[in-house]
């Protein structure tokens, strides 16, 4: 796309000339149809760019993820959490409940502060206002989103405004087993769907 811009602009810069200073109208059959074949070059260039790529989101129940390691509240398992999905292509948003700050570093802790130590940009981080749960928000931008939930909490009371819930694959579990992270996710890319098991041949009955 950089070659035909630079040709435009040279045409361009030749019209221009041409026009300005006498003599030099000659150039007009020249810089002309330059100039037009480069945007022409420059339209087609910019039509085959690739769309950029649609996001695939998974919302992270934060006050419940930062738990999983030995039930002490800690950013640094979070932040092990949106490692991971990230490595399985996945863009995630952390949600807080307002005490968040409190229980990792002894004050009130908005998103922005958070994200820092999340390794995460300051709009995939949020904290829920005082005296509002953050599981309503959670699912809200689940449903939004169209993303799944990581979280082992199973949300019982939201169950009846989303019944989303209860599909397959909503919820992503996860935990520490022997120190590692586990998460109930495949570890394929997202959108690749699973290749089929071969089917068996039966076997020949015995003569």
């Amino acid at each position: 796309m950089i070659v035909p811009l630079i040709l435009l602009l040279l045409s361009a810069a030749g019209l221009a000339v041409s026009l300005a200073v006498p003599g030099l109208t000659d150039w007009l059959l020249l810089a002309g149809p330059c100039a037009l074949a480069s945007l022409i070059l420059l339209i087609q260039a910019l039509a085959r760019r690739p769309a950029p790529a649609k996001r695939r989101w998974v919302l992270v129940d934060g006050s419940n993820v930062m738990h999983w390691k030995g039930g002490i509240p800690d950013l640094a398992t979070v932040r092990e959490v949106t490692v991971r999905l990230g490595g399985l292509g996945y863009t995630p948003r952390v949600i807080f409940d307002a005490n968040v700050g409190h229980k990792v570093a002894g004050r009130y802790l908005n998103g922005r502060a958070l994200a820092g130590p999340l390794g995460l940009a300051g709009a995939q981080v949020w904290v829920v206002p005082a005296g509002t749960p953050a599981d309503p928000a959670i699912l809200s931008d689940a449903r939004d989103l169209g993303a799944q939930v990581v979280s082992n909490d199973r949300f019982r009371d939201w169950a009846e405004a989303y019944p989303e819930i209860a599909g397959p694959g909503f919820l992503v579990r996860g935990g520490y087993r022997q120190g590692r992270l586990r998460l109930d996710l495949d570890a394929r890319a997202p959108g690749e769907r699973r290749r089929p098991a071969p089917r068996r041949q039966p076997a020949r009955p015995s003569r």
